[in-house]
């Protein structure tokens, strides 16, 4: 039996009920083009493949890419690669005219959960859902709303890309080993209104990690270098960045990019 590697943020999901409230939400059918990221020894990977005609898995470790390649399933694609390397765009356009959705799911590891999620949004315009199970406290800082003590970067730049929603949450014994920390699963689906050209997108995220440097800071002091060009209202001078929309971020955004 393969032991979980603390190296590779392993920890092994086991609650049956868990695991099918997660497949029910996938809502895997026969013409969809799916990637598992991190399969581990299969919880969600067997009933996706029930209902799929072919399931990619991404896997890094290599006794588990062993392990799925002696398993020799129908329909199964093991690719032994580092998630947060792996060409998702390039991945996501190779589908054929046939499949209908194309979705990216996973129980992502939790030590490289938040610069994945930056590597996907790469892919986001080939992608129309993913669904991931995460640390509680990122899923979290995901979904929270301006004026929120979880409002941070990590929102702005996947609120501006990403429609998402906190839709389970899962406790520590769901899992073997059980992790210390609590777990949720947030469903990801890229925003029909983005329109965001690379130079706008370059300038969201200046603005934002620049608003986000110093959060206890007002907008005055961490965004001197921009508060010319964005002509910025007495009342978002003294904000501070967690007290600013994602729509307001984006505006300055494609201000800074002229």
């Amino acid at each position: 039996m393969h032991r979980a590697r603390k190296r590779f943020g392993q920890n092994f999901l086991q609650d049956q009920g868990i695991i099918h409230a997660i497949v029910r939400l996938i809502n895997p059918s026969p013409d969809m083009h799916v990637i598992e990221i991190g399969p581990g020894l299969g919880a969600l990977t067997r009933p996706l493949l029930s209902n799929l005609a072919h399931l990619d898995l991404l896997e890094i470790d290599r006794d588990l890419v062993a392990y799925w390649n002696h398993e020799n399933l129908p329909g199964l694609t093991v690719i032994e690669g580092d998630a947060l390397k792996f060409n998702f765009d390039e991945w996501s356009q190779q589908r054929s005219e046939k499949t209908s959705l194309c979705k990216v799911v996973g129980n992502l590891p939790y030590n490289i959960s938040s610069p994945l999620l930056f590597h996907l949004v790469s892919a986001a315009s080939h992608i129309d859902e993913q669904v991931f199970m995460l640390q509680a406290e990122v899923v979290e800082r995901m979904v929270a709303q301006a004026g929120s003590s979880d409002f941070s970067r990590l929102s702005v730049m996947l609120q501006a890309r990403y429609d998402m929603e906190l839709v389970l949450e899962v406790p520590p014994e769901a899992f073997e080993p059980a992790p210390k920390v609590n777990s949720a699963v947030v469903r990801m689906i890229p925003r029909r209104d983005f329109n965001l050209d690379e130079t706008q997108w370059s300038a969201l995220e200046q603005v934002v990690a620049a608003a986000f440097s110093q959060r206890r800071k007002m907008l005055r002091t961490n965004l001197q270098a921009f508060v010319g060009k964005l002509k910025l209202t007495e009342e978002e001078l003294k904000a501070r960045a967690q007290d600013i929309s994602v729509d307001r971020y984006i505006e300055w955004a494609r201000v800074l990019a002229v």
